[in-house]
């Protein structure tokens, strides 16, 4: 059965819903309403905390059996080494010719947080890095929380939020990694626009755009909804300046690498030296049959990616049968669209689509409206298998997550 269509003003399932109690900042003034939407978004955030360290048990088991240390796995491995020599050194003056190695592929803002932070608290950065990056999770669980709840109710909310602590790859929402701080601010950016706090949601985009290269589809989104809310009618001016706000984030960081190494597609040949390249999707069609069809051995890991970008394409599919808002089918289009059509590295597609919570919607609603024991039979299954997929990702399979 289909999922209930969100509940908005009039028939256009496309507009921004009616207000709501408040789910989440800016819902209002004084600490009451903060406190209200706390303990609304409480049930949420101890779930995704209890399915995160059920993850994290199994994960330092594991690492105990293979005498890995936890710390330096989670805080210093792979591209947190990359954020971390941002934070440290700052970023490369020149192109060069080396493959996978010039650091202007990083986007700033996470470095600068972990910079910012470690300058006024003690500690090493790279433990300043974990930190933000855990506290950045529960603010994006409850940010998605907000989203689903004033879409579908509280309890869907909730499942919503579980759910993706519950990802087969969301051992990264607690790493030094930007998926958490990105899926943060992409939310509440989200939840901004369905309340129409379009300064707030282009402010929050912008932010976005600063922190990973599918910035751009939180600034489309918002530019999208703004420019639908205008020609509904109505107000101009908040949707238009969030609309230009949101964009300024992701165009900012690319034109000032274009600046820095004296050519206007400087960001686009760094990232080509990274073996990443827009090509429609060819790459992603050739590694999907490889892996399914003519590799009689696959990796385990990436046969675990190549199904969850098959099921990220499936529950597009739904959203869109769904009619979620304009809002999110963009930002989960766009986030697909740049994910699924890009050439190059193909093991981590599955974290670069951890951020599409969205695409989640169809799944938290049947389980919402499903029996209590069936909800949490599925909720603790899908916790079990992240916790042992985690673990694999971080100690068994030997390139990055």
């Amino acid at each position: 059965m289909a999922s209930p269509a969100p509940r908005t003003r009039g028939t256009d399932r496309h507009a921004v819903p009616a207000a709501r109690s408040p789910q989440g900042p800016g819902s209002g003034d004084g600490p009451r309403f903060i406190r209200a939407a706390a303990r609304a978004a409480a049930p949420a955030l101890l779930g995704h905390l209890a399915v995160r360290l059920l993850g994290l048990a199994v994960l330092a088991r594991w690492a105990h059996l293979k005498h890995h240390g936890v710390w330096t796995t989670l805080a210093t491995s792979w591209d947190s080494h990359w954020y971390l020599g941002i934070a440290d050194h700052g970023y490369d003056h020149g192109l060069g010719t080396r493959v996978d190695h010039n650091n202007l592929a990083f986007f700033p803002l996470y470095p600068a947080v972990v910079k910012a932070v470690a300058a006024v608290t003690p500690g090493s950065r790279a433990s300043v890095g974990l930190v933000v990056a855990v506290l950045c999770s529960s603010a994006a669980a409850w940010g998605i929380f907000a989203v689903g709840d004033r879409l579908y109710g509280r309890r869907a909310g909730t499942v919503l939020a579980v759910l993706w602590g519950a990802l087969p790859v969301a051992a990264v929402q607690w790493m030094g990694y930007t998926e958490s701080l990105f899926t943060a601010l992409a939310a509440w950016s989200l939840y901004c626009v369905l309340t129409g706090r379009w300064v707030a949601a282009g402010t929050l985009a912008a932010l976005a755009g600063l922190t990973r290269p599918t910035g751009i589809a939180v600034a489309a989104a918002v530019v999208a909804a703004a420019l639908a809310a205008v020609w509904r009618g109505g107000s101009v001016r908040g949707p238009l300046t969030g609309a230009l706000l949101a964009p300024l984030g992701w165009f900012g960081f690319v034109a000032w690498v274009g600046v820095r190494l004296g050519r206007w597609d400087g960001y686009f040949a760094v990232q080509r030296l990274w073996r990443n390249e827009w090509d429609g999707g060819a790459d992603t069609l050739r590694e999907l049959r490889t892996l399914l069809v003519y590799d009689r051995f696959p990796a385990l890991f990436l046969v675990i990616v190549s199904l969850v970008l098959i099921l990220a394409g499936v529950l597009f599919l739904l959203c869109l049968c769904d009619r979620q808002p304009l809002v999110l089918l963009v930002f989960s289009g766009v986030l697909l669209l740049v994910v699924l059509g890009s050439g190059g590295v193909y093991f981590p597609r599955a974290r670069f689509l951890l951020p599409g919570f969205p695409l989640l919607l169809p799944l938290a609603v049947a389980l919402a409206r499903a029996r209590r024991h069936v909800a949490v039979l599925m909720l603790g299954a899908a916790a079990l298998s992240s916790a042992w997929l985690g673990a694999y990702m971080l100690l068994v399979w030997p390139g990055a997550p």
